[in-house]
């Protein structure tokens, strides 16, 4: 992917973001891995007034927060480039503040395994980190720690981030998130969810190696 492609393809998911409801305003940001530096979307831009020149270059072994580019980027930059040095698996990462995904993460709560589907996430829980403030190295630590494992997890009192190993697999996961949110929120104002027994999902996890947007002819 050159850069114009990569910085086209986080223009795109922006405003895809933005048209499906998962962002609103320049809430949520977006990054893509290009080799030894990451573009991260600008700090305070909103969705339709994104254009691929604003978007930040930051070196990923740079701690700095030092960056090319006309405006700085997003205040969660830390957790994005940390995303980035703890998982080389992964080559794109998006936050969110979805409807319900905030909502659980308000009520610090896990999505447990109420629908097969959690099994992209790569395991039979969506975890939920505690709560730092935003842009702090502390919620980059915490993001670190539940994306050891798995390609989501909820912020207490914040939101979302998934990952993936490029743009058109993050967003998948981003709907995916949000979804299985939106089951279990409302299923549990419905009565008490059945979840899937652990050993379920782990034979789905092994099925979706397979599965998803980016292995599509």
């Amino acid at each position: 992917m050159t850069d114009a492609e990569a910085r086209a393809a986080i223009v795109a998911g922006a405003l895809e973001l933005e048209r499906l409801g998962l962002n609103h305003g320049s809430a949520g940001n977006l990054s893509l891995r290009t080799g030894e530096s990451a573009l991260v979307t600008p700090s305070g831009v909103p969705a339709r007034e994104l254009a691929a020149e604003l978007i930040a270059r930051m070196r990923i072994a740079d701690e700095s927060g030092a960056f090319e580019g006309p405006l700085a980027p997003s205040s969660e930059w830390r957790f994005h480039l940390d995303i980035y040095r703890a998982r080389p698996d992964v080559g794109a990462v998006v936050h969110m503040h979805s409807t319900y995904a905030t909502t659980l993460a308000c009520l610090r709560r896990e999505i447990p395994a109420v629908h097969y589907m959690i099994a992209a996430f790569g395991g039979p829980t969506v975890p939920c980190v505690g709560y730092a403030s935003y842009g702090a190295a502390e919620l980059s630590a915490l993001v670190v720690e539940g994306l050891k494992d798995r390609d989501g997890v909820l912020l207490a009192n914040h939101g979302a981030v998934v990952a993936g190993p490029d743009m058109r697999k993050a967003l998948w996961r981003a709907v995916e998130l949000e979804a299985l949110a939106q089951v279990y929120y409302l299923s549990s104002m419905a009565g008490e969810p059945f979840v899937l027994p652990d050993d379920e999902i782990w034979r789905t996890v092994e099925r979706f190696k397979n599965y998803g947007p980016s292995n599509r002819a």
